[in-house]
């Protein structure tokens, strides 16, 4: 008997210019699950409705983050690349998900608590119910695809254990609907914290930019960034991964880490002797290299909208085909009629 590869979804929202935290969290890896899993990369463009932005801006944003998709590796051959709001039924489960979460469990999740007081904060800013519903559709988008894997960064993990609970609600209630989805999280780089805050994480809404390594910042704002990071106030100049004692050391080396594909304990090893100066240095020699390969590769594509837009239609279209197979199933379990055409 022959068996399907495990299902993988992942999708970034396209709510502005993706960081190096996007990219060793999750980008990183997408190439090479391509050949693990059945893999479906979509663009949540529904989700970054939660914060209100120009059309323009999304549009572009849309498209922008389709190419960082294809320049990192993912081939729309091999894997089903999508927009979230070209698939209607994400909206529809979402709403059946609805009728099956608590306001309680809502109520916890510590993302939505982070942003309510910064929105709270801002006297001009309220707090729309999307930010508050934000985890039931990104439920919706796991379970729709009869999920096995979603590769996340720490920070999601409670959303992807929310999943599991309402999918649990549901096969309790009406048999085996949902398959339970398992949170893939790197043991480093899962979480990239910010440059001159390394106890908080690296944002791409940081109101300060000097925190945040873009995808496409040019290259000496990237040395100047790097060159400027917190390191710490301990008397030894040691490198070593310490999250309490050296958390601004500690993120500089998950970064190398991931450009270099080594172990951080390797590289401690290999940086034995050397300086907090000399690090930053060599970190930002590896980033620049980096930058400047993905960025000549995003550009390729970016140029070609009508190739992007191509392959978000076909994407969409083999997406559509496997998420209205579970929406049937449901809506049949739920005793809704369906709609004869």
């Amino acid at each position: 008997m022959i068996f399907s590869k495990p299902i993988l979804f992942s999708a970034i929202q396209p709510s502005g210019k993706l960081t190096i935290g996007n990219y060793i969290g999750t980008m990183r890896h997408w190439s090479k699950m391509q050949d693990d899993y059945e893999c479906l990369y979509c663009v949540a463009d529904l989700h970054s409705l939660t914060v209100q932005v120009k059309h323009s801006f999304l549009e572009k944003s849309i498209l922008d983050t389709i190419s960082f998709y294809l320049a990192c590796g993912v081939d729309p051959n091999k894997s089903i690349i999508f927009i979230q709001s070209h698939v209607h039924q994400h909206s529809q489960l979402n709403w059946i998900l609805n009728c099956f979460s608590q306001f309680s469990e809502l109520s916890r999740m510590t993302q939505f608590k982070t942003k309510k007081t910064i929105i709270e904060n801002n006297y001009f800013k309220k707090i729309n119910v999307g930010l508050f519903n934000y985890p039931i559709l990104m439920a919706s988008d796991i379970l729709l695809y009869q999920t096995n894997f979603v590769p996340v960064g720490r920070d999601q993990k409670q959303h992807v254990e929310l999943t599991r609970n309402i999918a649990n609600r549901l096969n309790s209630l009406y048999g085996n609907i949902f398959t339970l989805p398992t949170p893939l999280i790197s043991e480093y780089g899962s979480k990239i914290m910010s440059l001159l805050e390394p106890k908080k994480k690296m944002s791409k809404s940081d109101i300060n930019e000097k925190n945040v390594i873009f995808l496409l910042d040019d290259i000496s704002s990237v040395v100047s960034k790097v060159k400027n990071a917190m390191t710490d106030s301990e008397k030894s100049s040691k490198i070593y991964f310490d999250l309490e004692k050296k958390p601004g050391i500690s993120n500089l080396l998950e970064i190398f880490s991931a450009l270099t594909n080594k172990e951080i304990h390797i590289l401690s090893q290999e940086l034995e002797g050397v300086m907090y100066s000399e690090f930053k240095n060599i970190v930002s020699e590896h980033l620049s290299k980096f930058l400047l390969q993905l960025q000549q590769s995003y550009f390729k594509y970016r140029c070609n909208e009508s190739y992007l837009k191509k392959i978000a239609y076909e994407g969409a279209l083999k997406a559509q085909l496997k998420a209205e197979k579970t929406l049937n199933d449901i809506n049949s379990k739920l005793g809704l009629i369906p709609f004869l055409k």
